[in-house]
């Protein structure tokens, strides 16, 4: 099972869980009396909707049945959606270090054909060093033991494949200079990260912006967020925010807009990717 395979069913799981929410809401059966007819309470119903849970093909079978879905066709359709959804993904070897809330965005991640992110704290996980990762978990968690952090460096890297993957995503950054003036780790650390980023930044699918102090106030005033859009037509864009103990997922078409209309002024007001390069390249030569 390739990556793509099993980031997919993320993908797979959500679009089965808008699809069985779109039934649903078409006959007028509310979730408590969906979640009876599987045997279930109603925020089991609220999980699968949301793409949060694998799903049994029993249960399946059953709500096509209660939202009166007879067509064989379109119910093999589903239920093959169903069986397609449940592959689990490689992210999964990672449970130990892995929150549940934050496998959904991994796989979602993998997914992607447009990942576009502006990052306030620190440098995107997707652009880290390994040594610059391992100072960011460290300075994140510092009682944690040399094996579990040594974990969550290697789960980080894993995830950094999807950038040089044969289906690998366009994937635009705007880091603020604030993140690249934090220091991680020691001189050697930071120069290290900052030459990877002029590096990688030459990436045909990559393009870097810094967003500098000198602009002063700008648009990205709410914080870190990402954006991801997927190659299936009908799954909306998702804008992900990350907290310090779960996650937010939003996918309403007037909230994910406001993002990105904050978004393409970020993109506007930052320097372009070769002056970004340069500001890099400025950085690199004060620490």
């Amino acid at each position: 099972m390739t990556a793509s395979e099993s980031s997919g069913s993320v993908v797979r799981r959500i679009l089965l869980g808008s699809q069985l929410r779109r039934l649903r809401e078409s006959r007028g059966i509310t979730r408590e009396a969906a979640g009876y007819s599987i045997r279930a309470s109603e925020s089991k119903i609220s999980r699968m909707e949301l793409g949060r849970v694998s799903f049994k093909a029993r249960d399946v079978e059953d709500l096509l049945t209660l939202y009166g879905v007879a067509d064989e066709s379109e119910r093999g359709s589903l239920l093959g959606l169903a069986k397609e959804a449940n592959v689990a993904g490689w992210w999964h070897s990672f449970g130990d270090v892995l929150p549940g809330w934050f496998q959904t965005y991994v796989g979602l991640e993998g997914a992607a054909s447009l990942i576009r992110i502006y990052e306030v704290q620190f440098v995107h996980g997707l652009l880290q060093t390994e040594s610059y990762a391992h100072a960011v978990v460290t300075r994140g968690i510092p009682d944690a033991p040399r094996t579990e952090i040594d974990r969550r460096v290697a789960l980080r890297l894993e995830r950094q494949k999807v950038l040089v993957s044969e289906r690998a995503p366009r994937f635009h950054a705007i880091i603020d200079e604030a993140a690249l003036r934090r220091p991680y780790g020691d001189r050697a650390v930071m120069q290290g990260q900052l030459r990877h980023l002029i590096d990688i930044s030459e990436q045909s699918n990559i393009i870097l912006q810094v967003m500098p102090f000198s602009f002063g106030g700008h648009a990205g005033e709410s914080g870190s967020f990402t954006m991801l859009r997927f190659p299936e037509s009908d799954l909306s864009d998702v804008v992900y925010l990350e907290q310090l103990t779960s996650a937010l997922y939003l996918d309403k078409r007037e909230e994910v807009a406001q993002y990105e209309r904050v978004m393409e002024r970020l993109q506007q007001d930052s320097p372009d990717p070769a002056e970004s390069r340069d500001l890099l390249r400025g950085l690199l030569q004060l620490i």
